[in-house]
């Protein structure tokens, strides 16, 4: 245990504290593939994946990140298989129930992003719940992106504004912003991907625009808050122009 704390430590201690990204998203892939590697059902590797997302939500608490997005399930994971898709619904809303106690304790604010239609009506209501019981915590702020897609984001956000306004000549990117599902939270600076695939995967594209991207090979029940540090050193270490000439 002293030796992890001790490697823990030591990581830290290379970032700037000054430079701490302040929204990091995760796309947090490698569960079926870590559970087939083992020889176990993909949704051993889901469990345990719920087990990492508690651990890395805590670190970023820890180094003063302050808004930590990740992608749970989206549109598209509908089209899997309806033995693990049942299975998915019944460990979020597992989750949800479980871990409430352990996230009000931390100072944990939970945001649950994505469309409701079509999900089931007692995971509405535990959705309901948890952003209800942690809606006046002002620590982390956790956004779970569920039944999320960001094409459907976008086109749920042009359909809100049409519906309360036929034109609207002052639109732009800061008033767009507010009709996201992500509405309050700033940009992504930091955006991870495990499980060794390269790409977004229609996570977070309005938001992403700028972010960096960091992929990992380590799939997801495998990533480690050292993991995350040395994310977050890579991100230190380059240089965000923004379309600009030298640093910003």
């Amino acid at each position: 245990m002293f030796k992890n704390l001790f490697s823990w430590s030591k990581r830290v201690k290379k970032l700037d504290p000054d430079k701490i990204p302040e929204h990091v998203a995760i796309i947090m892939d490698g569960n079926g593939r870590w559970a087939q590697k083992r020889g176990l059902p993909r949704t051993a590797g889901h469990q345990k994946g719920v087990q990492t997302l508690k651990e890395i939500c805590y670190a970023c608490g820890e180094l003063g990140i302050k808004y930590l997005t990740v992608y749970a399930f989206s549109t598209e994971n509908w089209y899997r298989p309806t033995s693990e898709v049942n299975f998915l619904m019944e460990l979020f809303k597992k989750a949800m129930r479980n871990e409430i106690g352990e996230l009000e304790e931390n100072n944990v604010r939970v945001r649950i992003l994505g469309r409701r239609q079509g999900v089931d009506p007692d995971i509405l209501a535990e959705i309901d719940r948890v952003e209800e019981r942690t809606c006046k915590n002002d620590g982390l702020i956790l956004s779970i992106c569920f039944n999320y897609g960001g094409r459907a984001e976008i086109v749920d956000a042009v359909k809100k504004i049409l519906s309360k306004y036929h034109f609207h000549e002052s639109i732009d990117e800061e008033y767009f912003k507010e009709f996201l599902y992500t509405h309050g939270l700033p940009d992504v600076e930091l955006l991870i991907r495990t499980g060794g695939e390269q790409r977004l995967s229609n996570f977070l594209l309005y938001q992403s625009a700028y972010a960096e991207l960091v992929f990992t090979n380590v799939f997801w029940p495998d990533f480690t808050k050292k993991d995350l540090v040395d994310a977050i050193y890579e991100f230190q270490n380059r240089e965000r122009r923004f379309g600009r000439i030298g640093k910003v």
